[in-house]
């Protein structure tokens, strides 16, 4: 992933965020998240982040949290820079968002504006901006065995010669975004202290998946 303004230091990036939350998806730095905005409040977010500095926190709603308007929040997101955007002709944006580093988020700030802002820092995740910090090599065979189970346990087409060819933690992150999982499995995905872990945490919930769907006979999350 290459962006034209990279960011090198923590004091770079903004101590308040527009956040965006939603449930089951996750961003991680040097990454790459596809978005489809119709919400007129995410509309108007967006339209305030491209005037500016094109920023915003993608974070997950708590999965118990009853007030759909303003739901309560985890506590770490990450934050990533606008770095593609199409309008599609029927009030919608298409966006594309590169990750730069985790958050954890503060206070939220009482703001006129539609969406919603929070103070944020990024001291604990400072590793995230230096791509060669993370020196741990994860389990590739795990991690491709239990692609590999699960992709013909749910008929998934997958393109191998693309996951030979890419690298640990590329491979890793994505596979984290795309799985089936729910919030807080998700958003441990998301904490994992390095990629060693988080390819930990990835291969153990897709064992636990196939093991339940084995013993119930049902499809496993998909």
């Amino acid at each position: 992933m290459a962006i034209n303004r990279p960011y090198r230091d923590i004091g770079e990036l903004p101590n308040v965020l527009p956040v965006f939350p939603l449930a089951g998806c996750l961003l991680l730095p040097r990454s790459e998240l596809p978005l489809n905005i119709f919400e007129p409040r995410y509309l108007a977010m967006f339209d305030a982040t491209l005037a500016g500095d094109r920023l915003i926190g993608m974070i997950q709603p708590l999965p118990d949290s009853q007030d759909r308007t303003a739901p309560g929040l985890c506590k770490v997101g990450c934050v990533g820079r606008i770095t593609r955007f199409a309008e599609t002709g029927d009030g919608r944006y298409f966006i594309g968002l590169d990750g730069i580093c985790r958050f954890r988020i503060g206070a939220e700030k009482p703001d006129a504006e539609p969406f919603r802002r929070f103070d944020v820092s990024y001291d604990e995740f400072t590793a995230d901006l230096d791509p060669g910090a993370d020196k741990t090599p994860p389990n590739r065979g795990a991690v491709l065995d239990a692609l590999r189970a699960y992709a013909e346990r749910n008929s998934i087409g997958v393109d191998w010669d693309a996951v030979a060819k890419a690298p640990d933690e590329a491979l890793v992150n994505a596979l984290s975004m795309m799985s089936p999982f729910g919030v807080k499995e998700k958003q441990a995905l998301l904490e994992a202290s390095n990629v060693k872990v988080r390819a930990e945490g990835l291969v153990a919930l897709a064992e636990m998946d196939l093991a339940a769907g084995t013993a119930s006979g049902r499809a496993p999350l998909h």
